[in-house]
């Protein structure tokens, strides 16, 4: 039994009333936000802001799939230990592989009270703790000073904030001595600030 009413008609449009996307619209609607942007824009101005916070999630939540679809996460955690580490142990900074944010950080001990360490935070949440964070790989350092690499995987999402922090330990006491902060603008990874710092609590 169901609850339709049997003098309405099936309309063909599935049950939520609405007439499913041609792939030739659709191929349109991609022809025209490449091609007149300003006639997007125009479109954009005229929602409201729930509807244009609900347009941005329904990106984000692409770029999100698409991230976590790609059968290649090993291989993108293998390039992360082969390239993302300077001589010193160091992570580099982070880098944009088609749809996935490939993050190093790592840390070199000299003693037990004492440490340089590189890691980035997203959005203001050290990387491992993000909410996007797909996946997290943490090796001991090739070395014996008792430290560790590890390399974090997220999807790459229009303004996203990026901040790669430098720092120290010294007799257990944390400074951070150096950020440099980046955006996701239009896929792109964009400095947006270079600064350096002497705080503690890092």
């Amino acid at each position: 039994m169901t609850n339709r009413d049997p003098k309405v008609a099936p309309s063909g449009k599935g049950d939520s009333g609405l007439a499913p996307v041609s792939k030739r619209r659709i191929t349109t609607i991609a022809r025209t936000l490449a091609e007149n942007p300003e006639a997007v824009m125009e479109i954009l101005a005229r929602l409201d802001g729930a509807e244009l916070f609900n347009l941005a999630e329904a990106i984000r939540q692409i770029q999100r799939t698409r991230a976590l679809q790609r059968g290649d996460l090993d291989e993108l955690i293998a390039e992360g230990f082969e390239q993302g580490f300077t001589s010193d142990g160091l992570g580099v900074d982070p880098w944009i592989e088609g749809d996935v944010l490939v993050v190093p950080g790592g840390l070199t001990a000299s003693s037990r009270t004492s440490h340089r360490c590189r890691f980035a935070s997203i959005d203001g949440t050290w990387v491992w703790e993000s909410s996007e964070l797909i996946r997290e790989d943490k090796r001991s350092s090739p070395s014996t000073d008792g430290g560790f690499r590890a390399v974090a995987l997220l999807p790459v999402l229009d303004g996203m904030k990026i901040d790669v922090v430098t720092g120290k330990a010294r007799r257990g006491a944390h400074n951070a001595d150096r950020v440099i902060s980046y955006e996701i603008q239009g896929g792109e990874m964009v400095v947006v600030a270079q600064r350096d710092i002497k705080v503690t609590g890092h």
